[in-house]
């Protein structure tokens, strides 16, 4: 496997999803490669960091409607001026 096959397969690899020669390539080129290490783990470290801001960024259910109804009032005002409350 070539770098540029592995970062075609690097998803997949990541999820678990490439068969097993296929895995089996990937981590011979992984290796010897240490670009494509580098590669793999700062992609890696991203999803990881998505992740905990995703869940970082949740909000309960009585925040998320209470902005929504604000940002539903300020388009309501804002597209009807001589309407809003």
């Amino acid at each position: 496997m070539d770098c540029s096959t592995l970062l075609a397969h690097l998803s997949a690899y990541i999820d678990g999803e490439l068969d097993d020669d296929l895995s089996e390539e990937a981590r011979e080129h992984l290796a010897t490669c240490h670009n494509c290490r580098i590669t793999l783990d700062s992609t890696q470290r991203t999803i990881l960091l998505y992740k905990d801001r995703a869940n970082a960024l949740r909000m309960s259910a009585d925040k998320n409607r209470r902005l929504y109804d604000q940002i539903e009032a300020a388009f309501k005002k804002r597209t009807n001026p001589d309407k809003a409350p």
